[in-house]
C-alpha cells in the first residue's frame, strides 16, 4: 500500500478559522472557529476578523491534533488559503501555515480558496464527480461556473460583474431587520413564504455572465416605497418576500446553468460555495436531476461553508503533482485562478 500523506490545512480568508487534516482524502479532524463578534456590526469589521483569527489559530490546531490522535510529526505537509479573501485574515492564516511548516522541515502549499470549494467535492465519503463536470460555486463574495476538466484544470465560464448571489442574499436579510448572516435565516423564511408573492425583475446579462447588483438595489427601493406606504409592510409580509426574493436569485443562478449545460453538453453538475447550503437552491438541483436526468453533486453541510477541510484536498491534489509553495509567497486578496 503507498503511503497516504497526511495533510495539515489551515483556512482564514474571511471571519472563519478553520484548522483541518486529512489522510488520503479521509478528514481525520475538522475544526471550524467561527466569529460571533460581528453580529452586532451587521456584517464582516476586517481588523476584528484578523485579530479573532490570531486569538483562535493556536486552539483550533491543538483540538485538530487532540482530535485526530496525530502529532507534529506525523504530518507530511501544510496547505493554507493564500486567496482570495481578506488581507488581514489571509495574513494570519498564512504567516502561521509557513512558519509552522518551516519549522517542521516540511512543504506549504499554497490554495486557492475557491478552487478548494469544487475539490471539496472529493472529500470522503463521496459520491465523486467524474471529469469533466461543471461547478456553480456560489458564496458570499463569489458567484462562478466553472467547466472542471481535471483537479487542477478548472476554466471560468461565468461569473458576477459586480455583487456575488450570497452577498445580496446577506444584504437584503439585513435591510429586512433579519441577524447576521442572514443568507441562512432568509433561506429558512423562504420555506414557509409564497415565490410568486412580490415580482422583481431579472438584469440582462450577456452569455454566462451575471450580475446581483442592480437586484439589490431594486429590492431595496421596493421595502423602502413599501414602508412609506406601511411602516408595518416587512414584519408582516416577512416569508413572503424572502421566498419572491430567493426565488429570483435562484432563478438567475438555475438560468445561468441551465445555459452552460446546453452549451457544454455537460450534465454532470456540482455545487460549492457557501450558498450551496440553500435549501431552496438544493431543491431546484434535486427536481433538475428528477427532470432532466442531469448527475447533481451536492457536498455534505460541514464542506459548503468556508472550512480547512476543502484546503486541506486541494493541498493534497496539488501536492501529488509536485506543487511546492515559498516561504516568500504573499496572500492574494484578488487571486482568481
Amino acid at each position: 500500500m503507498p503511503h497516504e500523506k497526511v495533510i495539515l490545512a489551515f483556512e482564514s480568508s474571511c471571519d472563519d478559522t478553520g484548522v483541518a487534516v486529512i489522510r488520503g482524502n479521509q478528514v481525520l479532524s475538522n475544526v471550524v472557529s467561527n466569529q460571533t463578534i460581528h453580529e452586532k456590526y451587521g456584517g464582516v469589521v476586517p481588523e476584528l476578523a484578523s485579530r479573532a483569527h490570531a486569538q483562535n489559530i493556536v486552539p483550533a490546531l491543538e483540538a485538530v491534533l487532540e482530535e485526530s490522535g496525530l502529532n507534529d510529526k506525523d504530518i507530511d505537509a501544510v496547505a493554507y488559503t493564500l486567496g482570495p479573501g481578506l488581507m488581514g485574515s489571509l495574513h494570519v492564516g498564512t504567516a502561521f501555515a509557513k512558519s509552522w511548516a518551516w519549522s517542521h522541515g516540511i512543504p506549504s502549499i499554497p490554495v486557492n480558496h475557491m478552487q478548494a470549494h469544487i475539490l471539496a467535492h472529493f472529500l470522503a465519503p463521496g459520491p465523486y464527480p467524474e471529469f469533466p463536470f461543471l461547478c456553480l460555486t456560489v458564496s458570499g463574495g463569489h458567484t462562478q461556473l466553472v467547466k472542471v476538466n481535471a483537479p487542477l484544470d478548472m476554466v471560468v465560464l461565468g461569473e458576477t460583474k459586480d455583487d456575488a448571489a450570497g452577498e445580496a442574499f446577506d444584504k437584503v436579510a439585513k435591510l429586512m431587520g433579519l441577524p447576521y448572516p442572514g443568507g441562512p435565516v432568509l433561506d429558512r423564511m423562504a420555506a414557509e413564504g409564497n415565490p410568486a408573492a412580490f415580482k422583481f425583475s431579472k438584469p440582462k446579462v450577456e452569455g454566462l455572465d451575471m450580475s446581483f447588483s442592480g437586484l439589490k438595489t431594486q429590492i431595496w427601493q421596493f421595502l423602502q416605497k413599501e414602508t412609506q406606504r406601511d411602516v408595518a409592510f416587512v414584519e408582516s409580509n416577512m416569508h413572503d418576500i424572502a421566498a419572491s426574493v430567493q426565488q429570483t436569485i435562484l432563478d438567475i443562478l438555475m438560468e445561468k446553468l441551465e445555459m452552460a449545460v446546453s452549451e457544454t453538453a455537460i450534465t454532470r453538475v456540482a455545487i460549492a460555495g457557501g450558498v450551496s447550503a440553500n435549501r431552496g437552491l438544493r431543491s431546484r438541483l434535486d427536481a433538475k436531476s428528477n427532470e432532466c436526468g442531469w448527475e447533481v453533486f451536492i457536498p455534505p453541510m460541514a464542506y459548503c461553508t468556508d472550512n480547512a477541510a476543502m484546503i486541506a484536498m486541494a493541498g493534497s491534489l496539488l501536492d501529488a503533482h509536485g506543487f511546492r509553495g515559498e516561504l516568500s509567497d504573499e496572500p492574494m486578496p484578488r487571486w482568481k485562478f
